[in-house]
């Protein structure tokens, strides 16, 4: 068995089209109905202000599975620690013996969360989209804009969040990427040129609504990964020309969809691995709206994982 720390995980693993690729084949293995996919085991830690979750998913006929334990204590910045945390447990898939320990402290669940979103706007997004507007300016805001010049030629992104200092900071950060930035005190000027809209916060309130979205824009919607979290008022989800998940029964529970409360959805949902192994066409004019709801499965942490490892062991 093997223990690798994340400044060598870091240097093995980066937000690149050869990740993107692993990722990717992770949800069209999912599309295809060829994961093993358990539901997401969750524990509240009240006293502490924390949470853990527990991911897990095999992909039929690989040689590795990932089990991924990511735990949040939120009151963590107050004593000089970080909020998340976590590791992932790699694992035969024909002895179950541990073939390593990847303590990444959560950087690949940060990386494969921004390169869901980038693959979401690939298979979503119109093919000319150099805009991008971002609502929220932490850790996966940056990374997201990182993952999307992967699949679009970006120039322009537009950002709100809730602290203006906050979004400045951000928009130094992007600035020096080489994008021009501009900074919003109000989302519906923040959206209005968009023609991708990405929401990365961790609002338990709607912050987009129907009103703010221009025509044919596409919207990626990754804050909302427990029952207590939203990001999309549901005129959002109606207006939509095509509403897609990465699992429907995960959007129910812990994504946009519980809007819905266990009723009936007054819309088709789509799955992005059938999108993706199907080759589905979702966007038909450059008008077309679409809305992707993004929940984090464990195929991501088992694609992510299984490729980390066999960049780390050299065989990849």
């Amino acid at each position: 068995m093997q223990l690798y720390h994340r400044d060598a995980i870091e240097g093995a693993v980066g937000i690149d089209q050869a990740a993107l690729s692993a990722v990717e084949a992770g949800f069209a293995a999912l599309g295809r109905g060829e994961v093993v996919q358990p539901p997401i085991l969750s524990m509240a830690i009240e006293e502490a202000n924390g949470e853990v979750d527990v991911k897990t998913a095999h992909v039929r006929g690989a040689e590795r599975f990932a089990i991924k334990v990511s735990p949040g204590f939120f009151d963590n910045p107050a004593l000089g620690l970080p909020s998340l945390n976590g590791l992932m447990l790699v694992l035969s898939a024909r002895t179950g013996r541990v073939e390593a320990v990847l303590f990444d402290e959560g950087y690949l669940t940060q990386v494969r969360t921004a390169l869901a979103g980038a693959i979401a706007a690939r298979h979503l997004s119109r093919e000319t989209s150099r805009r991008v507007t971002v609502l929220g300016a932490g850790e996966q805001a940056e990374c997201q804009v990182q993952a999307l010049r992967l699949v679009r030629d970006l120039d322009t992104l537009d950002v709100w969040a809730r602290r203006r200092e906050g979004a400045e900071t951000y928009a130094e950060r992007m600035r020096a990427a080489g994008l021009t930035v501009n900074v919003h005190d109000d989302i519906a000027e923040a959206c209005a040129a968009a023609d991708i809209i990405v929401t990365a916060t961790p609002s338990r309130m709607p912050l987009l609504h129907a009103r703010d979205l221009p025509a044919g824009v596409h919207v990626t919607a990754m804050g909302s990964d427990s029952p207590e979290k939203r990001e999309l008022d549901a005129s959002v989800l109606t207006r939509a020309d095509a509403f897609v998940c990465d699992t429907r029964a995960q959007s129910e529970g812990n994504g946009e969809l519980k809007v819905f409360e266990g009723g009936e959805v007054p819309f088709k949902v789509h799955e992005l691995g059938r999108v993706i192994a199907e080759r589905q066409r979702l966007r038909l004019t450059d008008d077309t709206l679409t809305v992707c709801d993004l929940t984090g499965t464990g195929v991501q942490d088992t694609a992510i994982a299984s490729y980390a490892l066999s960049r780390l062991a050299g065989d990849g």
